[in-house]
């Protein structure tokens, strides 16, 4: 290969490099931000000693507390965690027009809200997992059962809400390569993984007050409670960020760009 043809390819294999660099940190970015929106939230409450006595409207107080709040109290940054991944689609670089990431990312975070919110806090997620679980129980189903039932309801409106607030914001869809099947294959295995990693995730945030969390929002988190939230929470959220991550890697193709095959042939 001549001194010419090593000097121009540099600055190219070196803007590639950069432009592949780039791209891994806004892709960890991406994935990251709504478990660190959530502990960044968790911190605040800390810091602030925000609980139930602390002055609110008294509207939002009877919307705000009250059973579902005392029972899955982690839920608060669950919350936080849909809105930041809804979010996050809206601001990130993509294909999708701002119009669509402005109106589709506006719905998406309202129904997101509703479906979370309304009648009160928990919404219909918490509602559905709470109903199914409680009712698996009753009917003689063994506990763990039935608490895993519970888990799997709240987690698929949740999901549903959060992915279809996603979509709204601008995500794409899944791959055009490839036949019909192929892609509906891929697109049925992509809802499954989802599903399956906010189960866990609604699992294991549920479990809150048995790994020792305490009985915020009745009074202010303490050191420990701050430790066991954090824990409880990274754990639950940390499969489905691997799968956001996984999902937004870019793919590798076998073709040789023609300057690649110009320098592998020098």
């Amino acid at each position: 290969m001549s001194r010419t043809g090593a000097l121009s390819a540099d600055p190219e294999a070196g803007s590639a490099e950069a432009r592949a660099s780039r791209s891994e940190r806004g892709r960890l970015a991406i994935a990251t931000a709504p478990l660190l929106a959530a502990l960044t939230a968790l911190f605040v409450v800390f810091l602030t000693g925000f609980d139930q006595r602390s002055a609110m409207p008294p509207d939002v107080a009877a919307r705000f507390y009250g059973f579902f709040l005392d029972r899955y109290p982690l839920f608060v940054f669950a919350l936080v965690y849909g809105l930041t991944r809804i979010l996050t689609v809206m601001l990130a670089p993509g294909s999708a027009l701002l119009v669509r990431r402005v109106v589709g990312g506006g719905i998406g975070l309202a129904l997101f809200l509703a479906v979370s919110l309304h009648p009160t806090f928990g919404g219909l997620v918490l509602r559905a997992g709470f109903a199914t679980g409680s009712g698996a129980f009753l009917n003689g189903t063994p506990m763990v059962i039935a608490y895993a039932m519970g888990a799997g309801a709240a987690a698929g409106l949740f999901g549903l809400a959060m992915g279809l607030g996603a979509r709204l914001a601008g995500r794409p869809g899944p791959a055009r390569s490839g036949s019909r099947w192929r892609r509906a294959g891929r697109a049925l295995l992509g809802w499954i993984a989802g599903f399956l990693a906010l189960w866990f995730a609604a699992a294991v945030i549920g479990l809150a007050r048995d790994a020792g969390f305490g009985p915020w929002p009745r009074r202010p988190l303490d050191a420990r409670d701050l430790v066991v939230a954090a824990l409880v929470l990274t754990l639950a959220a940390l499969p489905h960020g691997l799968l956001v991550a996984a999902r937004l890697r870019p793919q590798r193709t076998t073709r040789a760009t023609p300057q690649a095959a110009r320098v592998g042939l020098a």
